[in-house]
């Protein structure tokens, strides 16, 4: 056996570059935020859950917070221990929770658990009492999502049950919530029948003796849209990151991530050339195509292949063939075309530049564009412009 003992070369950081970088512009998620907060008028909890959607949670939480945001979301524990971990303090609400979670870190650390069952409630009191401390807890009603939350007929009863836990110090209630089934719908409809459930629900916790601080049902859609889902507090996830969260409306989000690759071959090739695994697409005409090594394993959808386009040399190009694990085929046009090796190709941008945006790509793969950001690989290079540096 041989073995190399020689140290490694030094990395030419002038020199080397990844085969994909992603970029995150951290100004326009505090623009965002404070777009959000302007139109809601009330405060905006930033959703960071999915690592920041595939960004980078703690870097995106910084500058949420930094743009306003008076609180943090995440769907797991895990998730909410990892920004107690990054030195976050802010509040922050964990809303999928169970027994086998570690509730007795997040009830220590003040992360604020969510809680629609009787028996969940029964774990939390008795995690926290061994503690002696008080947990924190947002109770969630199902109004209509029909996934989490307490059905209507057992609200009364949780809040009754909760209320007891409050008087001997356990247990506060901070918050009543729900989250809404067509929160991307414009019309009134779409949300008011949750909005009058959840006004009810309120009352009835009031009723059986709560004092929430909050009471939130809006995402990013409502929020914007809805006015009379916005309560006392929002959820802004999908626009934190200038995806447009209404059907048909545009407002004055920023995109916050760029997604890059480069050519690394080229190739000309008459008309009528089979590209890619199956052969099922063929040239059209004497045409250059350019190798870009991005592929569905760095989260380019498999589905997008024939359909999808780059921007390359300030050219929209069409990705030809299936994309494969590692790469993907792009016609870049005449075989005069000015197109070298080392081109940078502009996979996701700012639409407003001509560069495909998120909602392209959610369209090109029959999905929405947060499957597109969160499937983003973890080999794509990530780099943050303008990160906020406070927690």
């Amino acid at each position: 056996m041989t073995v190399i003992s020689s140290p490694l070369p030094t990395r030419d950081i002038d020199r080397v570059r990844p085969f994909a970088t992603l970029t995150v512009d951290h100004e326009a998620i505090m623009h965002n935020v404070c777009l959000v907060r302007a139109i809601a008028g009330v405060p905006v909890l930033a959703v960071v859950k999915a690592d920041g959607f595939g960004l980078g949670m703690t870097a995106v939480a910084r500058s949420a917070l930094r743009g306003g945001a008076v609180a943090l979301g995440v769907a797991t524990v895990d998730e909410a221990l990892r920004l107690r971990a990054a030195g976050i303090s802010a509040r922050i609400l964990a809303w999928l929770a169970d027994a086998q979670c570690d509730l007795d870190a997040a009830i220590r650390l003040g992360v604020e658990l969510g809680c629609s069952t009787g028996p969940l409630l029964e774990t939390i009191v008795a995690r926290a009492r061994t503690l002696g401390l008080t947990a924190r807890v947002h109770l969630e009603l199902d109004t209509g999502l029909s996934r989490g939350g307490a059905d209507r007929a057992d609200w009364a009863g949780l809040c009754r049950s909760a209320a007891a836990h409050e008087h001997f110090g356990a247990l506060r209630v901070v918050g009543v919530w729900s989250h809404l089934a067509r929160a991307n719908e414009a019309h009134p409809l779409a949300t008011a029948g949750a909005i009058e459930t959840l006004t009810e629900a309120a009352v009835t916790a009031a009723s059986a003796g709560l004092t929430p601080e909050v009471v939130h049902l809006a995402s990013s859609g409502a929020a914007l849209a809805h006015p009379g889902a916005r309560f006392s507090l929002v959820r802004c996830g999908q626009a934190l990151f200038g995806v447009q969260p209404v059907d048909g409306e545009q407002y004055d989000l920023r995109p916050v991530l760029r997604l890059t690759s480069r050519v690394v071959q080229l190739r000309r090739v008459p008309a009528g050339t089979a590209v890619s695994y199956g052969g099922g697409y063929r040239t059209e005409a004497e045409t250059t195509l350019a190798l870009v090594p991005i592929g569905y394993a760095d989260g380019i959808p498999r589905l997008a292949g024939d359909r999808a386009e780059v921007l390359l040399r300030g050219r929209r190009c069409r990705v030809v063939g299936r994309v494969s694990m590692d790469q993907l085929v792009v016609d870049a046009g005449p075989v005069d075309s000015e197109v070298a090796d080392g081109d940078e190709v502009v996979v996701i941008g700012d639409p407003a530049r001509g560069e495909p945006g998120l909602g392209e790509w959610a369209q090109w793969a029959h999905t929405i564009p947060q499957e597109i950001m969160t499937g983003i690989g973890s080999r794509v290079e990530r780099r943050h412009l303008g990160a906020a540096r406070v927690a």
